[in-house]
């Protein structure tokens, strides 16, 4: 039995086994045909393991002499480099650092649970081996990035945490925390697919600029795709309608995001319906594109790279965001469930993010299923201004198969709807 196995002797297996694995690792990235070899690989960092897991069980609870140890170990490696710094101009510290990091294994098993040693041991593996990849990605990144990142990092973690959690208007359950957790969410959604779309799918065709842009703003993405269809001159036209399509069906995804984070409740009701949206567009597109009987490949490459965080976005989101929860608030005080109903079908002409996480964050006096309906109407009205977008701006070649497209998802999204409204 596992458990009759003395935890010494696992501790220490494991300690050797990933030590040496680690070594491993070294030994492929350091070749024997280099001019300069590191001071050891797969055998040395084995040993390096193995002397902190000694130095640590000689005293239980001790750890002095495995500080000593440290010590001593960190003077041979300063030596080794200074003497590959003098005679080769050699800078790197990886090595060394993996070393250290190798050597404070034992404590960390002996003193932290399985999974977070693991993890560490993990994380070294595989950041020693992306060295590659990370130069790959920063020749790709401009200081335009890392402000970019930073925005993010801002409005995330330094501004959200500070901002109160109390309503400022009493009868309203709005509080500014609400408003800027719901810019965050919006914000990491669309950034998501803005790193998506430049680093990972830099290349990628209309379609997969129809499935990142979908998770950012179907609308936008609609609206973009169709007047490229209108200017691009590939055969390849059947493309562009599929992904407008695409497009819609990622929004669906993106408001399932938005009810899994905001209203657990009303997610599990809305589940099916979105779900069966999401596999009716997809199938759609599907039908779209393969209705090209074209045989050319040509990969038409749509740039839209803009900055998803820009500040004056998030302030126009958070305009909108107060400007709903008030016309909700009062639709619903002075009308009932028939104003948010009625208020539900004009807000598909704006941005319907705004809307959908008001009513889904909001502590309104109306059913659930109420609430399901309000947020499909905004859906079907939403879709119906793409439906326009498309008529006046995409090319001619692909406007009847776009719009067939759109009202098929439109009639399963009243259908859907209806079953809410007589419930």
């Amino acid at each position: 039995m596992i458990k009759d196995i003395p935890v010494e002797l696992i501790n220490f297996a494991l300690v050797t086994l990933f030590a040496l694995i680690i070594g491993l690792a070294q030994r492929r990235l350091h070749p024997n045909n280099i001019e300069f070899k590191p001071f050891g690989t797969d055998r040395t960092f084995t040993f390096i393991g193995i002397l902190g897991y000694i130095l640590c069980v000689i005293k239980p609870g001790d750890y002095s002499l495995f500080m000593g140890g440290g010590l001593v170990l960190s003077v041979f490696l300063a030596i080794y480099y200074y003497v590959r710094l003098v005679n080769f101009k050699l800078y790197g510290i990886t090595t060394i650092i993996v070393a250290l990091l190798t050597y404070c294994l034992a404590p960390l098993i002996i003193t932290q649970p399985k999974w977070l040693f693991m993890l560490v041991v993990v994380t070294v593996l595989i950041f020693t081996e992306l060295k590659d990849s990370f130069g790959a990605i920063t020749e790709k990144f401009n200081k335009d990035e890392f402000i970019t990142l930073g925005k993010f990092l801002i409005i995330a973690g330094i501004i959200l945490p500070a901002i109160p959690d109390t309503p400022f208007v009493p009868y309203l359950s709005i509080t500014p925390y609400k408003i800027w957790l719901a810019v965050v969410v919006i914000s990491g959604i669309s950034y998501l697919s803005y790193l998506l779309k430049k680093f990972v799918f830099k290349n990628s065709g209309v379609i997969l600029t129809g499935i990142l842009g979908g998770l950012y703003s179907s609308t936008a993405t609609t609206l973009i795709l169709s007047k490229k269809s209108r200017e691009n001159t590939c055969s390849n036209k059947y493309h562009f309608a599929g992904a407008i399509i695409l497009a819609t069906s990622m929004m669906y995804l993106r408001v399932l995001i938005l009810l899994f984070i905001f209203n657990a409740s009303l997610f599990s009701l809305l589940l099916p319906s979105l779900l069966i949206l999401f596999i009716v567009s997809a199938a759609t597109a599907f039908i779209i594109i393969r209705f090209n009987k074209n045989t050319d490949k040509t990969n038409e490459v749509v740039e839209d790279d803009k900055n998803p965080l820009e500040f004056k976005v998030a302030l126009l989101f958070m305009l909108l965001y107060v400007i709903f929860t008030i016309l909700t608030w009062y639709a619903i005080s002075n009308f009932g469930e028939e104003g948010l109903k009625v208020l539900s079908l004009i807000v598909g002409i704006t941005d319907i993010d705004p809307f959908l996480i008001n009513i889904f964050q909001g502590k309104y006096a109306v059913a659930q299923n109420i609430l399901a309906l309000a947020s499909l109407q905004a859906i079907i009205s939403n879709n119906i201004v793409k439906s326009v977008y498309t008529a006046f701006f995409a090319g001619k070649k692909i406007k009847r198969a776009v719009l067939t497209g759109f009202a098929i998802i439109i009639v399963v999204n009243i259908i859907l709807a209806v079953f809410f409204y007589f419930n």
